[in-house]
């Protein structure tokens, strides 16, 4: 007599071909609670993947679940995107000229890549900021990530400084066969500008949470020599320039003392790291030379008049992206270099896009520095990224803008990043805004 409890078990294996789907949806449905986690985690893997480390795309792969998390949340929660009305427009118009531009061109890793790191990880990442901080909760973790993440750079450069190479994780920094500047402290990007401006960024973060009052004393006495001495290991010129005009632009323009008063004790601290380095006949000279180097100068000064050459054929509309190389390795016949490239990254976006194209990045840089407009933003007293951070923040910009005389700025964390902070301060501005015309 047949068991009338039976009953057939289903075959599984189609629902095992989908198993990672369903499971990678399940991750990305959990995520997409906490939609400020998954853009520290993605900061965090753009940090520790520089390109030329063999170690899959898991940079892409954090910003490809990002961007999944933090649509699905708009369209759980019925949130419109509006991406037209955004300060950050400018960018976007030359996101899609460069898209143009390498469309008509064969296909190209390095290019795509850096065009990421330009244009579309910092256009992406400002919105989804602008709509994923809105709780103090997750500030506060985005000015922990920051803390931490300068403690590490402090702590890698310190031990590059001092010798002490050992300490140094992870290993690849130290491979010589990787980037270049492996005489300095370059920290995980594998270059050295990219690790100073971080530092200098990441430090008057650290500021601003002293001035409000939450830097633990220990971890503050201990950035205040660290920081300055990681500074100085990159062995930099427009690091140290940039670092040095950010404390005196906060000494003589902050109207915090407290702000003042650390403006103080770094500069001081610099110049006796400065004056002990010196005083060293090994640290001595390897600073000197960097002084004195002239090398670099020169071949800056080439391919500069080769690029305004370039600008002054093409004015208006310029090369498009990624024809620059050929054309300065063309133009430039006094050097023998293994990559030819501007080193400026307003003068690239006069090659590559023209007029049009600096009117745009000017445009940009505008917007970007309007939000450092004081308000009334109501927020509790020590919030993060409050009226008093504001004060910090042109201070920041001019930190990147400064450095960009000197590299071109393709940096895909530090822009990340900076686009993180400039989003979150757009949506602070919005979110009053409506505030304003419903008590209206």
């Amino acid at each position: 007599m047949a068991d009338s409890t039976y009953s057939p078990t289903p075959h599984p294996w189609p629902f095992a071909a989908w198993s990672p789907v369903i499971g990678t949806a399940r991750v990305v449905t959990a995520l997409a609670a906490a939609p400020d986690i998954l853009l520290l985690s993605a900061l965090a893997a753009m940090l520790f993947r520089p390109p030329e480390v063999v170690c899959y795309a898991v940079d892409r792969i954090a910003f490809g679940l990002l961007l999944c998390g933090f649509l699905l949340r708009a369209a759980i929660l019925r949130r419109p995107l509006s991406l037209k009305r955004t300060i950050v427009w400018p960018l976007g118009v030359l996101l899609v000229l460069s898209l143009a531009s390498l469309g008509t061109q064969p296909y190209e890793v390095k290019a795509w890549s850096v065009l990421a790191a330009k244009f579309l990880v910092p256009y992406a990442l400002f919105h989804i900021a602008r709509q994923s901080f809105r709780e103090e909760a997750s500030r506060r973790r985005l000015q922990t990530f920051s803390l931490l993440v300068l403690v590490y750079l402090c702590f890698i450069a310190v031990a590059f400084f001092v010798g002490a190479r050992s300490l140094i994780f992870p290993r690849f920094i130290l491979d010589e066969s990787l980037s270049i500047h492996v005489n300095r402290a370059r920290g995980p990007f594998l270059q050295a500008v990219a690790n100073g401006v971080t530092l200098n960024i990441l430090g008057l973060i650290a500021l601003d949470a002293y001035r409000r009052g939450r830097m633990p004393k220990i971890l503050g006495a201990v950035l205040l020599v660290a920081l300055p001495l990681a500074v100085l290991a990159t062995k930099t010129r427009a690091v140290w320039l940039s670092f040095l005009a950010s404390a005196v632009a906060l000494l003589l323009l902050n109207s915090d003392r407290r702000v003042r008063r650390v403006c103080r004790y770094v500069l001081i601290v610099a110049t006796i790291a400065v004056l002990l380095a010196l005083a060293s006949n090994g640290t001595a000279a390897s600073l000197l030379d960097r002084f004195e180097e002239r090398s670099p100068i020169d071949v800056r000064f080439a391919v500069y008049r080769a690029a305004w050459d370039m600008f002054l054929e093409r004015p208006l509309l310029g090369w498009g992206v990624s024809r620059m190389p050929a054309q300065l390795e063309q133009r430039v016949s006094d050097f023998h270099l293994h990559q030819f490239v501007v080193h400026n990254t307003y003068l690239e976006i006069l090659v590559e896009h023209g007029l049009l194209g600096l009117a745009l990045y000017a445009w940009l840089l505008f917007q970007l520095f309007r939000l450092s407009r004081s308000r009334d933003l109501g927020q509790q007293p020590g919030a993060f990224l409050d009226r008093g951070f504001r004060e910090i923040w042109p201070v920041i910009l001019g930190v990147y803008l400064l450095n960009g005389f000197f590299v071109v700025m393709n940096y895909q964390f530090v822009n990340g990043f900076l686009y993180t902070l400039a989003g979150i301060l757009a949506g602070q501005d919005r979110a009053r805004e409506r505030e304003y015309a419903l008590a209206a």
